[in-house]
């Protein structure tokens, strides 16, 4: 299937997935810096941990607005904008003088996130094929998944080594030479027609889409519930040293892989099993995350399992919302979709603080397999009937 693709499809497809690799190593670069930038302002974990919180609660709050503002501007001068704003952000964090500045620069990478990932699918999808389009999400969330083998891991390294400032510098450069390789080969891809406000109540009355936007809450609470402090747990639970926490991180990665590959190959042909499995594992490897952690191997493989998995959910509920709406609707739908995941983010990390702060980190899986146990039955007994009637 990959080689019918021409040369002008693929150069900006492959710009795609890079540019997703950036941004979600920008978003989840605090998880693997958390004890360093805590120790640099001299601020809890838990505190460094609303670093993660404030993005992904802006994100929410910015995505709605912005992609309704936006919606007249064509892909590509939206898309190129958002990257320069983006490495504008990272230069700002770089050279933070503190954890007040460091959170403003944040909050402006937020408004690019926002804007990305509100664009990222459907633009992917359009710049192939209809036949393909399952192949370019799958590109576009591989680049998350790379993010999480090399960006997160290699971030934290130059952190361990240089001091974790430098993380961010190195990503801004990226961010700089990607936004001029698309510059050159990411076609004229118009945003579509515009959407008002007036027109949201459309959405809003969509069962299907009300139930994609809970259940992207849902899951997202729950994943980040522990993921978003996976870095003091593999070292103080776990009891993993430096260098095993980085691997551990990067097989994590790894398997989201192969969580976007099994998309690929069997979400159209299965795609309600595909939607409860995915959804199934990720409770399963929540609930067995402090179990696990009394072996190292126990303890990778359920990292594995958990990355593969939370791949799977999130390139099959992007794919769930562009399907969910018209056409001219998909950017809006998706800056909802995106909006919502990231109050689940900044929720589950708050509650992951919680549980550490007075309860006991070991029990960060317990709170998040509470989470996507309700996900589970929700989807099951409410949504995919729904879907079903559709």
């Amino acid at each position: 299937m990959n080689q019918k693709l021409t040369i002008r499809e693929w150069l900006p497809l492959i710009g795609m997935t890079v540019a997703a690799f950036i941004f979600n190593t920008s978003e989840f670069m605090p998880i693997g810096l958390l004890t360093d930038i805590a120790d640099d302002f001299r601020i809890t974990e838990a505190k460094a941990g609303m670093l993660i919180s404030a993005y992904s609660w802006a994100v929410m709050l910015l995505s709605l607005p912005l992609m309704l503002l936006a919606s007249r501007i064509s892909f590509r001068k939206l898309l190129l904008g958002t990257i320069a704003l983006f490495g504008i952000g990272q230069i700002l964090s770089a050279v933070a003088t503190g954890y007040a500045m460091l959170m403003a620069a944040r909050i402006i990478v937020a408004c690019a996130h926002a804007v990305f990932w509100s664009i990222a699918s459907p633009a992917a999808v359009k710049i192939v094929p209809e036949k393909f389009r399952s192949f370019a999400m799958s590109m576009v969330v591989t680049g998350t998944s790379i993010a999480m083998i090399f960006g997160l891991p290699l971030g934290r390294i130059v952190g361990l080594y240089v001091g974790w400032r430098m993380t961010f510098f190195c990503v801004a450069v990226v961010a700089f030479l990607v936004l001029i390789y698309m510059a050159f080969v990411f076609p004229k891809v118009e945003g579509g027609t515009s959407f008002k406000m007036k027109e949201l109540p459309v959405i809003l009355k969509n069962p299907v889409m009300l139930g994609i936007i809970l259940m992207s809450f849902l899951v997202a609470g729950a994943y980040y519930t522990g993921y978003s402090y996976i870095e003091p747990f593999l070292k103080q639970v776990a009891m993993f040293k430096d260098n095993l926490v980085t691997i551990t991180l990067m097989l994590f990665g790894a398997a989201g892989i192969l969580g976007s590959f099994l998309f690929s190959c069997v979400y159209d042909k299965h795609r309600y099993h595909f939607i409860r499995a995915s959804i199934t594992l990720i409770a399963v490897v929540m609930l067995c995350l402090k179990p696990a952690s009394k072996f190292t191997w126990t303890m990778i493989l359920i990292c594995m399992l958990w990355g593969m998995a939370v791949t799977a959910f999130n390139v099959t509920f992007q794919s769930e919302t562009i399907k969910a709406v018209p056409e001219e609707a998909s950017a809006v739908a998706m800056s909802m979709f995106s909006g919502i995941y990231n109050l689940g983010i900044g929720c589950g990390t708050w509650i992951g603080g919680l549980v550490c702060t007075h309860a006991s980190m070991g029990y960060i899986g317990f709170a998040g397999g509470i989470m996507a146990v309700i996900a589970i039955l929700y989807c099951s007994f409410i949504l995919i009937p729904q879907m079903k009637r559709k």
